[in-house]
């Protein structure tokens, strides 16, 4: 039992399913490589934050600003969810993505602590400024690139887990 094909129709149907699916990869590709110009807000409030807290502040203070931060990072991520209109599914974050979120955080914590403790030890007059411009410049060194890197396969990724 076989029904006749006509390859032009049989080509037409791919390209109608095709054509979305590959409007969702440009989409999400677009979005993750924008460069550091889309995380210079997100380095800001963390320069901000950073060289707030080296300074010698009353504990209330200290969470008030701490408070601000995570208002501030909430906000930016709320407008840039309002802003995609894009809705990707979650079979098409690869391990790439988990990896690059949890190395980030790791590098972004590390050079805070590291530098706070090589500015102690320096004993340096405007400490907290320095540190804050060594980890939002690390930030804005390290982030964009990792994210066009975790992004990239997406197009060929199948969601298999391979």
């Amino acid at each position: 039992m076989s029904a006749p094909v006509d390859a032009e129709r049989a080509w037409a149907d791919l390209q109608r399913i095709r054509v979305p699916q590959e409007r969702v990869y440009d989409e999400l590709e677009r979005c993750s490589g924008n460069g550091w110009r889309s995380y210079l807000p997100i380095a800001v409030a963390m320069w901000v934050y950073v060289a707030v807290s080296g300074l010698d502040l009353p504990g209330w203070a200290v969470w008030a600003v701490l408070a601000a931060y995570v208002a501030a990072l909430g906000a930016m991520g709320v407008r840039a969810a309002r802003k995609s209109r894009m809705r990707l599914h979650r079979s098409r974050y690869t391990w790439r993505t988990t990896a690059v979120f949890f190395a980030s955080a790791i590098a972004g914590g590390g050079s805070i602590l590291v530098t706070g403790w090589l500015v102690e030890w320096a004993d340096l007059a405007y400490g907290s400024l320095v540190q804050a411009t060594v980890c939002a410049g690390l930030f804005l060194l390290v982030t964009a690139p990792a994210n066009r890197w975790a992004f990239a396969p997406v197009r060929s990724y199948d969601g298999s887990g391979r």
